[in-house]
């Protein structure tokens, strides 16, 4: 998603420089109008506002060590990551310790939110840092909450996702079902679309072919949003409940499904749990 973000930027007038380790990434930038550069520390060095959106928080933390020694006093980072909530506030206390500001902002609604600048941003950090990193986020973003201090955007973001994760999965259920029940897929979408089971995952994201042509089940599952980034989001989550003593059945038996569907499949989306489902459950390709 950050490719995207970063050529809204660029469209709405912003200088940016560029760094990723993907060569094809680095070409797609160039061709987006963004200057590429060697490092995230030069990167760093020439901005004023560092953007970051990286897998995992042990290389976001990894990035700052470098980038915040590089970059000059109180430059404002924005750390667009779905991380462990621990690790950001790590690298919020890290970027002060360095004399920077720091928000954690990840963002909901995938590449084609992405690309068409209508990404949901869940932020944490001081209010002024907040007002400083809006203007940007605005641009890559069709809205913008300020959730709390630093970290809290992460939870957030984390809370989202379970409910996604759960969502698709009881959905996905509700399809097999109706298949073994005789139900076709637009007959199902038809009533449940408008009825008490309505959902985003259904009316977005329908994990089967037909009902809503842009989702990734018209196209062989190919990701918006990764069965592999699903996976990570998930077990994130699955820590958080554990860590702060919540009876979080769902969420942790949704982790451990996903988990199960990612040592296979974490190249597709992750709506294509249907298929896992549908399988398992003595269907097509059982």
């Amino acid at each position: 998603m950050g490719g995207p973000m970063a050529a809204n930027l660029v469209k709405a007038g912003y200088e940016v420089l560029a760094f990723d380790p993907v060569p094809a990434a680095q070409e797609q930038a160039r061709r987006d109008g963004a200057t590429v550069v060697d490092t995230a520390s030069w990167a760093a060095a020439e901005a004023d506002i560092v953007i970051t959106m990286l897998p995992i928080g042990r290389i976001v933390l990894d990035v700052y060590a470098d980038a915040l020694a590089a970059a000059k006093p109180g430059t404002l980072f924005i750390d667009c990551s779905t991380i462990d909530v621990a690790d950001a506030k790590e690298a919020a206390e890290r970027a002060a310790a360095a004399g920077h500001r720091a928000v954690d902002a990840p963002v909901s609604g995938g590449v084609a939110g992405a690309t068409a600048g209508t990404l949901t941003f869940m932020v944490g950090g001081a209010a002024a840092d907040f007002a400083d990193a809006l203007p940007l986020l605005d641009v890559m973003g069709g809205k913008v909450v300020h959730c709390g201090g630093a970290g809290v955007g992460q939870a957030a973001k984390i809370c989202n996702n379970m409910i996604l994760g759960i969502s698709m999965i009881g959905l996905s259920e509700a399809f097999v079902l109706g298949e073994k029940l005789g139900l076709s897929h637009e007959k199902f979408f038809d009533v449940v679309s408008t009825a008490s089971g309505q959902s985003w995952a259904l009316t977005s994201y329908c994990p089967v072919p037909g009902p809503v042509p842009t989702s990734p089940a018209n196209n062989d599952y190919q990701p918006g949003f990764a069965t592999g980034l699903m996976h990570k989001d998930l077990g994130l989550a699955a820590n958080a409940l554990q860590a702060n003593g919540v009876d979080g059945q769902i969420g942790l038996l949704a982790a451990e499904i996903y988990n199960r569907f990612n040592q296979d499949e974490a190249g597709k989306d992750f709506s294509a749990i249907v298929t896992d489902i549908r399988k398992r459950s003595g269907g097509e390709n059982a």
